[in-house]
């Protein structure tokens, strides 16, 4: 095993200014190692236990950068160190944060990390104080912003989440309100009934009037303004000519439940020509009754709709790792973004034959929250939002794509980085795709692609469709 002396360790700048003690250690401790050209002398994400310094040839940089490897640096100063350069701290499970690849054949001189970094430590403890207050200041700052951008995302959805609970709630209350007034003139026909205001024999006919309206109104057919407005005259008219009173209040009602004038003398051809009045009016609470309850449904239905929205959002009582199809997941994601898709043409193109993949679905609900949120400010509240899915290479691709100007192609290169970001000061941390990134390629062992033109950017999430190790 070769070694260098302490003169020859001294020549680098790296150890020139150290004492003869220092260089005695660093002399035992280290030896040379080789590498042929285009082979790694370690790779991105292993366990960083070796220190190097460079001794000659030439090496590159690299980091996994949106699933591509990008080439960060090169260098071939004798003397350039990297490896495990953050020994000096004593972190649990340190890893190295590039591959270094040796272009040429390249010779190092390598020192074992858990032997070097103490040893660092106890030379220069000052140093060391410094150098850590740096780094977790750092490490600090970016979980800090990191933790302020998802509650500043969290806290827009769930206003745009309250403003849509609010639309069918309002309108649940106020079709109560209505139907609570049709019951009441329903009893009141009742009471009619019992005091011979209407001839009882005429009830059973009432009855069946009531039934066949209400199962009209299921198959009512959608009316175009121009349509209504045609048929509310003609029921108008066709009331007019049968003394029934209030026929303009009355025709409204009638034509929406799909009544028209075909319809009534049909129906009403069964009942004595003195209650028709009473038997139109009859109709009117029914079908009113029947439209509201119906309304009401509605209301319920969507509350319902987006209360599930927002717990598939959450994952709110589910495990953290598990089976989900993403499908479910972009569309949750999509509910709780309604607010801010009002002149956003939502365009999806979902392959539903993909299936269900093992994931942390919370998680990736932040990642789509992240690009569609970028996509949406790209675009400036307006334009063409596509969402879709598709197999490649047993991996599922999920591509979000807008019709903003485009990303610049300096800038592409350095998207996932922290803290940078494209938009004006104050409208961004650039956090957002960093966490989205960190999400897909440390957590998900996938990949993110950016394509991007003006007038057509597309990201697109890689996912396993196995389970490769958590």
């Amino acid at each position: 095993m070769e070694r260098l002396t302490a003169a020859a360790l001294r020549e680098l700048f790296l150890f020139e200014k150290l004492d003869s003690e220092q260089l005695d250690w660093l002399a035992e401790h280290g030896h040379v190692e080789t590498r042929e050209a285009g082979t790694p002398v370690h790779v991105e994400g292993e366990p960083a236990t070796c220190f190097f310094v460079l001794l000659e040839g030439t090496v590159a940089l690299c980091r996994n950068i949106g699933g591509q490897r990008v080439e960060v640096s090169r260098s071939s100063q004798r003397g350039s160190y990297f490896g495990a350069t953050q020994a000096y701290l004593e972190l649990d499970q340190p890893t190295y944060q590039m591959t270094v690849e040796s272009i040429t054949a390249t010779s190092m001189l390598q020192f074992d990390a858990d032997e070097f970094g103490p040893m660092v430590r106890t030379w220069f403890p000052m140093a060391m104080h410094l150098l850590e207050g740096l780094f977790w200041g750092m490490r600090n700052a970016q979980a800090t912003v990191g933790q302020h951008e998802r509650l500043t995302a969290l806290g827009a959805l769930s206003a745009g989440l309250t403003h849509e609970l609010n639309n069918p709630a309002a309108a649940a209350v106020r079709a109560t309100a209505a139907l609570r007034e049709r019951v009441a003139g329903m009893r009141h026909k009742l009471a009619l009934v019992a005091q011979g205001a209407i001839d009882p024999s005429v009830l059973p006919a009432l009855v069946v009037l009531q039934e066949k309206a209400v199962e009209q109104v299921a198959k009512a057919p959608k009316l175009s303004p121009l349509e209504a407005s045609d048929a509310e005259d003609e029921v108008a008219d066709w009331l007019d000519d049968h003394d029934v009173s209030g026929g303009w209040d009355v025709a409204p009602v009638l034509v929406a439940a799909g009544l028209d004038v075909e319809w009534l003398e049909g129906a009403l051809a069964k009942c004595p020509a003195a209650v028709t009045g009473s038997a139109v009016h009859w109709l009117r609470y029914t079908v009113e009754t029947e439209l509201l309850m119906n309304e009401i449904e509605d209301a319920t239905t969507r509350v319902s709709t987006l209360v599930g929205a927002a717990k598939q959002y959450s994952q709110m009582d589910r495990t953290p790792f598990q089976v989900v199809d993403v499908h479910d997941l972009l569309d949750s994601t999509l509910i709780m973004f309604g607010g801010k898709l009002t002149d956003v043409r939502v365009v999806k193109d979902y392959d539903r034959a993909l299936p269900h993949i093992p994931a942390y679905a919370g998680e990736l609900n932040q990642v789509w929250t992240n690009m569609i949120d970028n996509a949406l400010s790209a675009m400036g509240g307006s334009g063409t939002l596509t969402v879709r899915t598709f197999s490649e290479d047993r991996h599922l691709v999920v591509e979000i794509g807008d019709t903003g100007p485009g990303i610049p192609a300096e800038a592409r290169s350095r998207i996932f980085e922290p803290f940078f970001t494209t938009k004006p000061v104050g409208e961004g941390t650039g956090l957002g795709l960093e966490i989205s990134w960190r999400i897909v390629v440390n957590k998900h062992h996938g990949a993110i692609r950016v394509e991007s033109v003006p007038g057509d950017t597309r990201f697109q999430v890689v996912l396993p469709l196995e389970a490769t190790g958590r």
